[in-house]
C-alpha cells in the first residue's frame, strides 16, 4: 500500500518523538528568563530559576521519601507558590498530583485520600485540623508534609510532636536536589493528575487526566484567549479546581508572572489588579459580584483593561456592563474536570460590538465553539448520537472527542465506559445549537423540570430572573406538586437595598415566560454554593423538596 513508503525506515526515535508533557514549558522559562518575575506572593518574589530549581528539588525529595512513578501525592493547599510548585515537582518524579478541595469536610477528603491511594500528603497550616479529622477516618495512613505559608495570619493549630510530627515543607524541599534530572513521562498518556469531581449523586469519581492533553490545553488556554508574553494573572479561581483549568502550566509557556492569593477578597483582589499590572483572571460569576460590589475604598482605578473569564452561569447584562465600566473585559468559557477544565469558548466577533447592549448580552450568554486543541464538539441525541438541528431551539446532549478528554475515572471502569460510550465523552449537560455553529447550554439533564408534560429549562427561567433589576442571584429547581408532578421552585438572592419582591418578580415572569414556566414558589436568602461558586442545586432540590411536603 501506498501508506507503508512512509513508515519504512522513518520510525520513531528519541530524536524526532518526545511524550509531550506540560513540565517542559516551566524548564524553558527558566533558562530562556531566568531572572523574569515567576510568582508574586504578599512581599515575596520569585523569579524563574529559583522556580524551577524548588520544583525539581520537590521531585526529587519526593523521590528520596519513596515516591516511585504512578505514586499520589495528594495536596491540600490553597492558591500559593508551594500549589504551584506541586504542579511540577509532583510529576517530575513520575508520581500523580491530587488536588484536594479545601473546602470539603473530613469524610469526602478521607474518601478521597483512601480511592486516591494517597502515598503522602502535603498540607496546608490552615488545614491541619481538617486534615486530622480526615486522617482519623481514613483506612490509610499517608506520610505527611506541613506547608507553613508566611502569608497565613490565623490561629496556629497543635502540632504533635516527636515520631508523629509531620515534616515541614521549606526542611522536605532542602533534602532535594534543585538541578534533579526529573523524570519525562515514558508515554504522554501517562496520569499526571486526578481530580474528584462533587460527588452530588454518589461517591465523587476521580478523573484522571494525561500529560499530552494537559500540554494541549495549557496551550490551548493562551491561543484561544490571546493571552500575551509576559502576562500577569491573578489566582481567584483555585487550582484545587480541575489544577485551576490548567493555567499553571500555561503560564510558564508564556513566560508570564502568578500572583497568588490565599483568600477571594475584595480588597486584595482589587490591589493586586491595580499594583501587580494583572492582565488576566478567572472565576465564577460570584467573583464578578465581589468586584462590582466592593466597598468605594477598596475599589482602585486601573491603568489597564483585565481579562476576565466566566465559566458556570452566563452573567446578567447588568453585570457584563458594569464589568465593562470597570476596566473588564468579560469572556464566557465552559468546560467540565473531564475536559481538563474550558475546552469551549465564546469567541466574540468584533461585528458584535456594534450591537445593543441586549444583544450582545444575548449572544456572550452562549458557550460558544470548540477550543483549539479539542477536536470535536457538538450537541447529539444521546440515544442516536447525531446531531441535533441548527435551529437554536432543539435540545440534545452536549459531546466532546478529542485529546483534551480525559483518560477516564480512577477504579471505576462502569462509570467510564458510560461516560465515553459510543466514542464521545457524555457530559450530562443539554443544550442547543445555534445557525452559526455556536453552542448555548439549556441545562443538565438531571434539572430539567418536567411539569404536566412539559420540559421546562431551569436556565431559561434562571436567565428571565437575572434580567429584574432586584436579583442578585438566582437559581431554580423542580419542587413536587400534586397536579402537574413538578413546578418550578425559584430561589433568590436580592440585590443590596432591595425589599420584598416577590410580587414585582412573579408578575415579572408572566410577562416574559410562557404561563407553566413561572416559578409557583419564590424562596429568599442565602443560596448555597460550592467551594467554586457553582450553586448547589442538589441541596436546593432537596430543600423544595422539604417546602413541598
Amino acid at each position: 500500500m501506498a501508506w507503508a513508503q512512509y513508515q519504512q525506515g522513518l520510525e520513531r526515535r528519541p530524536a524526532n518523538h518526545q511524550p509531550l508533557t506540560p513540565l517542559g514549558f516551566l524548564e524553558r522559562a527558566a533558562s530562556a528568563f531566568p531572572d523574569h518575575l515567576a510568582i508574586v506572593h504578599g512581599a515575596l518574589r520569585r523569579d524563574y530559576a529559583s522556580f524551577y530549581a524548588r520544583a525539581r528539588a520537590l521531585g526529587s525529595a519526593l523521590a528520596g521519601r519513596g515516591v516511585v512513578r504512578g505514586d499520589t501525592v495528594s495536596v491540600l493547599l490553597p492558591n500559593t507558590p508551594a500549589m504551584l510548585e506541586c504542579h511540577y515537582g509532583v510529576p517530575m518524579c513520575g508520581a500523580v498530583l491530587h488536588s484536594i478541595n479545601t473546602r470539603l469536610d473530613a469524610a469526602t477528603i478521607a474518601f478521597q485520600l483512601d480511592h486516591a491511594l494517597s502515598q503522602l500528603v502535603i498540607v496546608d497550616v490552615e488545614y491541619w485540623d481538617l486534615f486530622q479529622q480526615a486522617l482519623a477516618l481514613c483506612q490509610s495512613r499517608p506520610a505527611v508534609v506541613l506547608c507553613d505559608d508566611p502569608e497565613y495570619s490565623g490561629p496556629r493549630p497543635s502540632l504533635p510532636t516527636g515520631t508523629g510530627a509531620p515534616q515541614d515543607y521549606e526542611a522536605l524541599l532542602a533534602t532535594g536536589d534543585p538541578n534533579y534530572e526529573w523524570l519525562r513521562p515514558t508515554d504522554e498518556w501517562d496520569a499526571i493528575s486526578i481530580n474528584y469531581t462533587s460527588g452530588t449523586t454518589g461517591d465523587p469519581k476521580g478523573v484522571v487526566s494525561h500529560h499530552r492533553g494537559a500540554y494541549l490545553l495549557a496551550q490551548g488556554n493562551a491561543l484561544t484567549t490571546s493571552m500575551q508574553k509576559h502576562a500577569v494573572y491573578l489566582w481567584t479561581l483555585p487550582m484545587f479546581h480541575c489544577n485551576g483549568w490548567c493555567f499553571p502550566w500555561t503560564l510558564s509557556a508564556i513566560v508570564g508572572t502568578h500572583v497568588c492569593l490565599r483568600q477571594v477578597r475584595a480588597a486584595p483582589i482589587w490591589a493586586a489588579l491595580a499594583d501587580e499590572g494583572v492582565t488576566h483572571l478567572c472565576g465564577a460569576p460570584i467573583v464578578m459580584s465581589l468586584l462590582i460590589n466592593a466597598e468605594a475604598g477598596e475599589k482602585r482605578a486601573l491603568a489597564q483593561q483585565v481579562q476576565f473569564f466566566t465559566a458556570a452561569a452566563p452573567p446578567p447584562e447588568t453585570v457584563l456592563a458594569q464589568m465593562a465600566q470597570a476596566g473588564f473585559g468579560v469572556t464566557h468559557l465552559y468546560g467540565l474536570t473531564e475536559t481538563y477544565g474550558p475546552a469551549v469558548v465564546n469567541d466574540w466577533h468584533d461585528a458584535w460590538n456594534s450591537l445593543p447592549a441586549p444583544q450582545q448580552a444575548r449572544l456572550k450568554a452562549r458557550q460558544g465553539v470548540r477550543y483549539l486543541p479539542l477536536e470535536e464538539l457538538d450537541v447529539l441525541d444521546p440515544d442516536t448520537l447525531q446531531p441535533v438541528p441548527r435551529d437554536g431551539a432543539t435540545m440534545g446532549e452536549v459531546m466532546f472527542r478529542g485529546n483534551v478528554v480525559m483518560k477516564g475515572y480512577f477504579r471505576n471502569p462502569a462509570a467510564t465506559e458510560k461516560a465515553l460510550a459510543g466514542g464521545w465523552f457524555h457530559s450530562g449537560d443539554l443544550a442547543v445549537r445555534h445557525p452559526d455553529g455556536y453552542i448555548q447550554l439549556k441545562d443538565r439533564s438531571k434539572d430539567v423540570i418536567i411539569s404536566g408534560g412539559e420540559n421546562i429549562s431551569s436556565i431559561e427561567v434562571e436567565e428571565v430572573l437575572y434580567q429584574h433589576p432586584a436579583v442578585a442571584v438566582a437559581a431554580v429547581v423542580a419542587m413536587a406538586h400534586e397536579k402537574w408532578g413538578e413546578v418550578p421552585c425559584a430561589f433568590v438572592e436580592l440585590a443590596p437595598g432591595q425589599g420584598d419582591a416577590e410580587a414585582d418578580l412573579m408578575a415579572w415572569c408572566r410577562q416574559n415566560l410562557a404561563g407553566y414556566k413561572v416559578p409557583k414558589r419564590f424562596v429568599f436568602g442565602p443560596i448555597q454554593r460550592t467551594s467554586t461558586g457553582k450553586v448547589q442545586k442538589f441541596a436546593l432540590r432537596a430543600q423544595a423538596q422539604a417546602l413541598a411536603e
